[in-house]
Parts: C-alpha cells; sequence; structure tokens
C-alpha cells in the first residue's frame, strides 16, 4: 500500500479541521475547536487502481502570536493551504506560509484551497485574486466544510497527482 503524508496549513480559523472532518466522516460541527500542535488522521482511498492511505496532518494555525513548526512538514508528499475567504489576512498569510513549506519540503505538489464558499456574500477576497494564485500555476479550488463543496474533489486531486 501507498502511504502519503498531507499537511493542512492556513491561519487560525480558517476551517482545516472543519475540512479533514467533512472529508473523513462527511459532517460538518458548528463548534469551534482549535488545534493545538498536530493531529493526525488517516483515510484509505483508490486512486487510479492503487490503494493509497492519505496521512492528514491538521498542523495548528498561525496568528500575530504563533507561527506553524515546519519541522511538521518533513517527509511531507503535498499539502493544503486553506484561506477564508471572509478574511482578507488569511490570504496574505497563505501566500508567507506556501514559501515557507517550499522552503521546509521542497517542490512538493499542493493545493489552495479557498474556504467558506457558502458565504460567498460576506468574502473579502475578490475573483481577481484567485485568478493571480491560479495565474501562478497554483491549484485553487473553492469550497465549503460546512456544505461539502468540492472537498472531496480537491483531496482527490491532490492525492492523485502524488500517484500519477
Amino acid at each position: 500500500m501507498i502511504q502519503k503524508k498531507l499537511c493542512m496549513l492556513g491561519y487560525h480559523g480558517v476551517g482545516k479541521t472543519s475540512l479533514v472532518k467533512r472529508y473523513l466522516t462527511a459532517t460538518w460541527d458548528d463548534k469551534y475547536h482549535s488545534t493545538v500542535g498536530v493531529k493526525v488522521d488517516k483515510k484509505v482511498m483508490d486512486v487510479n487502481g492503487k490503494q493509497v492511505t492519505a496521512m492528514l496532518w491538521d498542523i495548528h494555525g498561525e496568528d500575530e502570536l504563533q507561527t506553524v513548526q515546519m519541522t511538521y512538514m518533513r517527509g511531507a508528499s503535498g499539502y493544503i493551504i486553506v484561506v477564508d475567504g471572509t478574511r482578507r489576512k488569511t490570504l496574505d498569510a497563505a501566500i508567507r506560509l506556501q514559501s515557507r513549506a517550499e522552503e521546509a519540503c521542497g517542490t512538493v505538489p499542493f493545493v489552495v484551497v479557498f474556504n467558506k464558499v457558502d458565504l460567498s456574500e460576506e468574502w473579502e477576497i475578490a475573483q481577481s485574486d484567485l485568478d493571480d494564485l491560479a495565474s501562478r500555476g497554483w491549484p485553487v479550488y473553492r469550497a465549503s466544510a460546512k456544505t461539502g463543496e468540492s472537498v472531496e474533489a480537491f483531496f482527490t486531486d491532490l492525492v492523485s497527482s502524488l500517484v500519477a
């Protein structure tokens, strides 16, 4: 069986844990759960006829007082950067995190997920911001941990790119 380590990165409160929970259990909880350190889960997937175990490392969020420890990135096959569409500063943090992640684990596949598409009328991030990241070659997804929109897609697409 193939095993791949995927890290969830993002600013504090962007929905990393909620996206993992939606992916693993197809559920959503409106209670906020702060991650301390890292929480590791796994999911076995069938990708192109191969059994793949995705080890999901849900790393604590970055904020003004705490930065992500890039030692958590060691051995990562890929990563997911999560942005809260309703908070502009989370996009700026995501761009910084991507640079630091690349320094820590080299050039590995990743995706950028703009969470909370179900609250699109409250978004502080414009389509042009998403287009800018896409023009850099960054795979960009609009998703919702609450409704499940695009959650399966971005996880599956990332893992598929690792097994190709």
